[in-house]
């Protein structure tokens, strides 16, 4: 098969892999689609609570028509035991499956590479693309296994003028409707969610996802403070004690000293910005030391789109490849 018909089956895989994430932590929300002669006969996503993975699960679908088919999965198949199930590595072994693509290699040590070798030990034709897709799909999963920290996302409301709040720090509502569902979709994709302090107790936010049939994603609540956290919460002093929670994706949602903590300490990966058409005039800014372009410098534009009203810009840091 051409390369380009790979890179459509892994694409639909990514697709697959999204509806795990993030209710298959602790593990990497993974896809697998199962095609025989063109015909998809098995597709599969990482189950909530990480099992079974997304290759266990499109195997059992398709059944004896595996014998002989293609997995297209968006990770390297795991090679490890686990008290949790099989390796996948050794399930399509015995399920008979003539060749498998995968999107990046695993960064666990404990499979990293391993899966593929046992595959192709095993007579299957094992190939890792190296998919630039898989590989944001599942870019969390790799900054933790590889740094041990989450992808962080800073997300940010602010007026046209650059403000989060007046200056009394109220700011509600800055966006409108459309805006706001869309960070209820990006908080449905978070492992955790983090506020400052100040924020919590101001505006004593609940922090979780209010769109209908996604109310089971809401994430880990996490407050920066050197204070107690209330029930429900997790308290942290530093932005780098996230670190060694095993997140791997984690949304910020200000207000401002929290983000300034979390951009001074070089750990954002993405920066969200909800821009209104509203000016205030004056107010509390949503950085202390904005570039040209408003937001602060080394960052580059990736995505610009409209929402309702409202505008959502997509910055990555210049040190960050991911887009």
């Amino acid at each position: 098969m051409n390369s380009s018909e790979d890179t459509r089956w892994l694409a639909a895989a990514v697709a697959l892999a999204e509806r795990a994430r993030p209710l298959s932590r602790p593990n990497p929300a993974v896809g697998a689609i199962v095609v025989k002669d063109g015909i998809v006969v098995g597709r599969g996503w990482t189950q909530a609570g990480g099992r079974p993975h997304a290759e266990a699960v499109a195997l059992e679908q398709a059944g004896e028509a595996a014998r002989g088919a293609a997995l297209y999965v968006t990770l390297e198949p795991c090679a490890h035991a686990s008290e949790r199930g099989p390796a996948c590595a050794d399930l399509i072994a015995e399920a008979g499956l003539a060749r498998v693509v995968a999107g990046v290699e695993d960064p666990d040590p404990r499979t990293s590479g391993g899966g593929l070798t046992r595959l192709r030990e095993a007579g299957i034709d094992a190939a890792c693309l190296g998919d630039e897709r898989c590989r944001v799909s599942l870019s969390g999963y790799v900054r933790l296994k590889t740094t041990g920290y989450p992808e962080t996302t800073l997300k940010l409301a602010v007026t046209a003028d650059g403000f989060i709040a007046r200056l009394d720090g109220t700011s509600r509502w800055i966006t409108g409707e459309p805006a706001r569902a869309h960070a209820h979709r990006e908080r449905a994709r978070a492992d955790a969610i983090l506020v400052g302090g100040g924020t919590l107790r101001t505006d004593a936010p609940q922090l979780d996802v209010r769109l209908s049939g996604l109310e089971d994603r809401s994430p880990q609540k996490f407050v920066l403070t050197r204070g107690e956290a209330p029930e429900g919460w997790t308290a942290i002093a530093e932005p780098s004690q996230v670190a060694g929670r095993g997140l791997q994706y984690l949304l910020v949602e200000g207000g401002a000293e929290v983000a300034d903590a979390f951009l001074a300490a070089g750990l954002v990966d993405r920066l969200l910005l909800y821009r209104s058409p509203v000016t205030f005039g004056e107010g509390i800014p949503a950085f202390r030391a904005p570039g040209s372009s408003g937001v602060p410098k080394d960052w580059r534009l990736a995505d610009r789109r409209p929402l309702g009203s409202d505008t959502l810009e997509v910055y990555y840091p210049e040190r960050n490849e991911g887009a």
